[in-house]
């Protein structure tokens, strides 16, 4: 039933119309379905769309899913992918068909959004006191045996907060909760001591709205993070599970949750849980990894595991954000139409990879071109020769951090190398 939920519910999306709502998109295609127009095949160059226009790689988006897929099988952890990265239900089902035991949500929006979809199992990898959602929670737990969804706890006022909330929701199943262990002292959320892990974990069994289930957290989080410290992290969580599972906290469970991984460190993180002891139940072993699908051109490509263990394959970025130079008032200065609104830039500005010309369409690499500032919808190039560029051309921007790259696109082409559009992403940010 799940299964036909999710497929009835992408249908919907390939049934709505094209219109102002997505950016970019072809203004002679206003009125079509997106199912329709993806199956029109056009180009992206030269099928009308405008720019500047984002799309994805058809070809990076395959990769890099049968990659964490075989990633997380050999080294035998289970996967629920965050999917606050991407917000894209289709790509839920493709990592989903690729083997994911759930998605991850950040906040119970979220989650709601992958329940609308059909997503079964949600790991909700923050704390929720919010009566509503915990409500809303509440509501979906009782009306589908089959849903499953672990939420974080760190403090016993959130417990009392969750335990009252799900008291007056009349909840029929307990909510199950893993621990979060801190990242370190000058880390974000989560219990900084292994005493407060304890005692949240003796709340939890006082309360009959809430089950434990595991431990969690987020090994990105570590200061000044190197492998070291990082794996030393690690080594904590796996044996506050251990003392947890000793203690009896586990009893009568069919598995232990234990969890982490974001996408920077999940080399140590399969390195350090393949350290757990056998404990009173089988352990899931969930990784949490995210922003793997798209990947990208700054951030993560720098740091990521496979840059420290190449024999385990490679990621391969998967945005583009081609933009169109419509100013060139110096030699050494030019304009492109994107600018904030349109590319990632929390972290990292973007880099320029390709121009493709105005007048042939030929590509070229994008030598002596260096994006250096953007403005709300202009980005700022230096170039060091005159005939870098000129206007009209188009440029290919390569973008970090791909979480804020999907949140400034509700409907994102995914194209073929050789400019070919066979779908698109629908977001929901």
């Amino acid at each position: 039933m799940a299964g036909e939920r999710l497929a009835r519910e992408l249908k919907n999306l390939a049934d709505d119309t094209v219109d102002h709502r997505f950016k970019a998109l072809p203004p002679d295609a206003a009125g079509h379905t997106v199912g329709a127009l993806a199956a029109e095949r056009r180009n992206l160059f030269t099928g009308g769309f405008t720019t500047p226009v984002l799309a994805l790689s058809a070809e990076s988006l395959e990769h890099n899913l049968a990659l964490l897929e075989t990633y997380a099988a050999r080294h035998g952890l289970a996967f629920a992918p965050h999917g606050k990265t991407s917000m894209a239900p289709q790509l839920f089902a493709r990592q989903l068909a690729h083997g994911a035991w759930g998605i991850t949500a950040a906040v119970p929006h979220q989650a709601r959004v992958y329940r609308d979809f059909g997503i079964q199992r949600i790991f909700l990898a923050n704390e929720v006191v919010d009566a509503a959602a915990l409500r809303w929670l509440a509501g979906e737990l009782a009306a589908d045996p089959d849903f499953r969804c672990i939420v974080y706890v760190d403090s016993l006022r959130g417990i009392e907060l969750m335990d009252a909330a799900l008291r007056a929701a009349e909840a029929t199943r307990p909510l199950d909760v893993v621990i979060e262990l801190a990242a370190g002292d000058n880390a974000r959320t989560g219990a900084r001591t292994e005493a407060e892990c304890r005692e949240l974990a003796d709340a939890v069994a006082g309360a009959d709205t809430l089950r434990l289930v595991g431990v969690a957290g987020y090994e990105g989080e570590v200061p000044d993070a190197d492998h070291g410290k990082v794996t030393a992290w690690l080594r904590r969580l796996v044996a506050l599970a251990t003392a947890l599972d000793a203690a009896g906290r586990f009893a009568d469970l069919d598995e232990i949750v234990v969890s982490a991984g974001g996408s920077a460190w999940f080399d140590a993180v399969a390195e350090v849980f393949a350290e757990l002891p056998a404990l009173s139940a089988p352990v899931l072993k969930l990784l949490r990894s995210g922003a793997y699908v798209s990947h990208d051109d700054g951030h993560y490509r720098r740091r990521t595991p496979f840059n420290r263990v190449p024999e385990e394959g490679e990621l391969r970025p998967a945005f583009r954000l081609w933009a169109q130079v419509v100013s060139r008032p110096t030699p050494t200065q030019a304009f492109l139409n994107a600018g904030k609104r349109d590319a990632a830039y929390d972290l990292d500005l973007p880099q320029a990879l390709t121009v493709r010309s105005g007048r042939d369409g030929t590509s070229r690499p994008a030598a002596g071109i260096t994006v250096t500032g953007l403005s709300d919808q202009h980005a700022w190039l230096r170039t060091e020769h005159a005939g870098d560029v000129e206007v009209g051309d188009w440029v290919a921007l390569g973008l970090s951090h791909p979480c804020t790259s999907f949140d400034k696109w509700q409907l994102i082409p995914v194209a073929e190398e050789d400019g070919t559009v066979v779908d698109f992403l629908r977001t929901f940010f």
